[in-house]
């Protein structure tokens, strides 16, 4: 499970409305027919439409500066494994969905007219996707790109030398180009993997747009703080500010396999990621010392992340490098799980 939080994109060729994000959000209803729609959804209605979300987010917005984010964009991306176990259900992830937004309520430490923070006071609207396609920062289009490049050249070069442009061997290009085509590292079926191709596999997901205001209007609710918990005097009185985001990615992911009794194995936990990055020795070490079945999946599912590290017989240094290309992997992971429109 991979949660991201990012704030609305300001500045540039942005604008404040949250239009062309709740545009980009209906790509996959296009071309639908009326009862395949996938409509927007809150803690009050299942069947939302774009207008009403783009209508409500912009008007949410009262005395926040030009500078300031007026949405947050959360995603909440389940793997392969934890979509087969809920065997991807619709239904089940909108019931996630607005449990995790109580986890995100929750992990505000601050009070709103003396009580603390509850899905109730939130201004949101999430929306499920079935879809994902390859971006540039994949690991198959990064590897295939050198091939593709090479590619285009050679069949640009055989164009330009039937019309007599360039002098060249067409036989020994034509050898080339299917050999290169063999050698390509990605493919689906027979087709080699490009920017924009769909990924294969279940890839549903979650887009959330939360408001930077809560839902009266009056009050600004910040994932973006920069404290985690504190409280200061303000006009002879204190004040509790701050977003814990631990506890909240923590609580979303306890909150799946409490709701779908799902047993997560040692790498699929946050507090393993975070042990990742910041002791990635402790980490292999906590990794070879599990029982032999929760350790060949937690390979397995390592593979699936982009990453094979030495089961056996392995060196010191082939396990750092090891190390460093699935924190690059999870890093990238997360990336394609964010906003790009």
């Amino acid at each position: 499970m991979y949660l991201t939080i990012s704030p609305q994109k300001i500045g540039g060729n942005f604008t404040s409305s949250v239009a062309d994000f709740v545009t980009y959000l209906e790509k996959e209803n296009r071309d639908q027919p009326l009862e395949k729609m996938s409509y927007f959804f809150n803690q009050t209605g299942n069947q939302i439409s774009e207008q009403q979300v783009i209508g409500e987010i912009d008007a949410n917005a009262a005395k926040l500066r030009k500078t300031e984010p007026r949405y947050y964009s959360l995603t909440i991306n389940p793997s392969q494994y934890e979509l087969r176990h809920i065997q991807n259900n619709s239904a089940s992830l909108r019931e996630y969905t607005l449990q995790v937004m109580k986890d995100y309520a929750k992990a505000f430490n601050r009070e709103i007219e003396g009580k603390p923070v509850s899905i109730e006071n939130l201004k949101f609207f999430a929306k499920i996707e079935y879809q994902r396609s390859y971006h540039y920062y994949d690991k198959e289009i990064r590897e295939n790109s050198p091939y593709i490049k090479r590619l285009v050249k050679l069949e640009h070069d055989l164009v330009k030398i039937r019309r007599g442009d360039m002098d060249g061997d067409l036989q020994k290009i034509k050898k080339e180009i299917s050999q290169l085509k063999k050698e390509i590292p990605h493919k689906i079926g027979k087709a080699y993997i490009k920017e924009g191709m769909l990924k294969p596999g279940l890839q549903t997901h979650v887009h959330v747009i939360v408001s930077r205001k809560d839902a009266t209007n009056r009050y600004s609710l910040s994932p973006g703080s920069k404290y985690r918990s504190s409280a200061v005097e303000m006009h002879g009185r204190t004040v509790k500010r701050g977003f814990d985001r631990n506890q909240f990615f923590q609580s979303a992911e306890k909150t799946f396999d409490r709701m779908f009794q799902y047993q997560r194995n040692f790498v699929e936990k946050y507090t393993s990621r975070k042990e990742l990055q910041n002791n990635p020795g402790l980490y292999y070490s906590r990794l070879m010392k599990l029982p032999l079945n929760e350790r060949q999946l937690a390979f397995k599912v390592l593979r699936t992340a982009g990453m094979t590290l030495p089961a056996t017989g392995f060196t010191p240094a082939q396990v750092q490098l090891a190390i460093k290309n699935f924190r690059q992997a999870i890093g990238l992971a997360v990336r394609s799980s964010s906003i790009h429109y």
